[in-house]
């Protein structure tokens, strides 16, 4: 990974290559984009910003985000042939075997063939994160073989929460934090454009949203001062740096503070990933993007209880995991995201994710606990609010098909393990009092237990 570096000294690094680990709340109206070529009514798509529609090419044109059709690709000019040409993969989850995707690695891999198959090698992929599913070494080991085989000069990483889930990022620093600052955070130059990856998922709070915090939000200042504005900038980080979704915990609390500083920029691209689904919105200067999943998609904002992995027939799975291609043209300050599913087909994921929830809730009869334990599912605790008396063993059942992580808001109990499907946490609670708590990989979810 290419370190950061004094922002009076920009320079390029192409000749730079990786080791062996192959290193907000901005308000305005919905992205309305214009009728495509391919008779897709991009304004029905876009008002709810859940996009479901075409693969398509994202330009800009006086300022206002243009798509054409993912055929068109083709015919790309010898000058955007030349032009820095860059994919976006998120959210591989390897290690995730559940009923939505029982071979992640496969899904991976498709997609690294199907970036093997664009008209133009892309100089560089940015992996947007979770990479993992559980941050074992096998798992990071096994995303780092399929990714190898990506014909690109460079692969740049940012963590999700599944990749620091364990041990708060220990590991993935290890493995990919060579040169960065902080929890990970750095950035380089490519061809006249400033990259900046991002850190949003580390030391969340009970209740709140992605977290950047003071020290990251100062560095960026840094970082970005001796900047020209008229210098295109990419952000990227896991978790969106727009509330999408604060419900289920689909924005970054400090998110308009990094946004701020990028104000004088005339052009500003956000690549996110962590939603598993297509959504876009343009506030300004600033063009936000998040990304499908390689592994599985997750249901569209308030279409079902909770977020989490959407089961869906075989032979839809490839029209609802993705990756995002963006090419910039040197003179323009444009950028052009194109969306392609693995399938090549249309995104599919507001049909799939109204199936798929109706399936899971008819199929999924909620689990019965004992009198002293909690369930965990759908993102939520059962009971929310649990009472016992001084002395009472109580236990934490993980019936979710995602793993969560049970943390005391007061840290008077030991936090768990990270908790994948039925495995349990207990503790023994004797003093009288009330005890907070919440899962510090969604925290959204709160409880609290009373001890009389």
């Amino acid at each position: 990974m290419s370190p950061d570096h004094d922002h009076h000294h920009h320079h390029d690094r192409d000749d730079e290559r990786f080791d062996d680990a192959s290193n907000t709340r901005p308000t305005g109206s919905n992205f309305i984009g214009e009728p495509s070529d391919d008779g897709v009514d991009r304004r029905g798509f876009l008002r709810c910003m859940a996009w479901a529609g075409t693969a398509a090419i994202w330009g800009m044109s006086g300022g206002v985000p243009k798509s054409f059709a993912l055929g068109q690709l083709d015919s790309l000019t010898d000058a955007e042939r030349k032009s820095i040409f860059f994919a976006q993969i998120s959210d591989s989850h390897i290690g995730f075997a559940k009923e939505a995707n029982k071979d992640v690695t496969a899904t991976l891999q498709a997609a690294v063939a199907r970036l093997n198959e664009l008209p133009h090698r892309p100089a560089l992929v940015l992996h947007t994160g979770d990479i993992t599913q559980l941050a074992k070494p096998e798992e990071f080991d096994t995303a780092n073989e399929v990714l190898r085989g990506v014909k690109t000069d460079r692969v740049f990483y940012v963590p999700g929460e599944h990749d620091v889930a364990s041990d708060n990022g220990v590991s993935y620093l290890q493995r990919y934090g060579k040169g960065t600052k902080g929890g990970g955070w750095y950035s380089f130059d490519h061809s006249g454009v400033h990259f900046v990856g991002l850190v949003n998922v580390l030391n969340l709070k009970a209740g709140g949203l992605g977290s950047l915090g003071a020290e990251q939000i100062a560095w960026l200042k840094r970082d970005v001062a001796g900047l020209s504005s008229s210098t295109p900038i990419v952000l990227f980080a896991h978790v969106p740096l727009w509330t999408v979704y604060p419900e289920w915990g689909w924005g970054t609390d400090d998110s308009e503070q990094a946004l701020t500083l990028l104000k004088r920029f005339g052009s500003v691209t956000v690549l996110n990933g962590h939603i598993h689904q297509i959504m876009q919105k343009v506030e300004g200067n600033v063009s936000f993007h998040t990304a499908l999943s390689t592994a599985f998609p997750q249901p569209a904002p308030g279409t079902a209880p909770s977020p989490g992995p959407l089961k869906v027939e075989p032979e839809r799975l490839k029209s609802v995991l993705g990756i995002a291609n963006v090419t910039f043209v040197p003179g323009r300050g444009q950028l052009a995201i194109v969306d392609g599913t693995l399938s090549g087909a249309p995104p599919a994921i507001a049909e799939a994710s109204h199936e798929a929830m109706m399936k899971r809730g008819a199929n999924k009869p909620a689990a019965a606990h004992g009198p002293n334990e909690i369930g965990i599912d759908n993102f939520a605790f059962a009971p929310a609010t649990l009472t016992v008396k001084s002395g009472t063993k109580v236990v934490w059942i993980n019936d979710d098909d995602v793993p969560h992580l049970i943390v005391n808001v007061e840290g008077k109990f030991p936090s768990s393990k990270v908790l994948d499907t039925n495995q349990r946490h207990s503790v023994t609670l004797t003093a009288p009092g009330t005890y907070k708590y919440f899962c510090s990989l969604h925290p959204q979810m709160q409880g609290k237990i009373v001890v009389e």
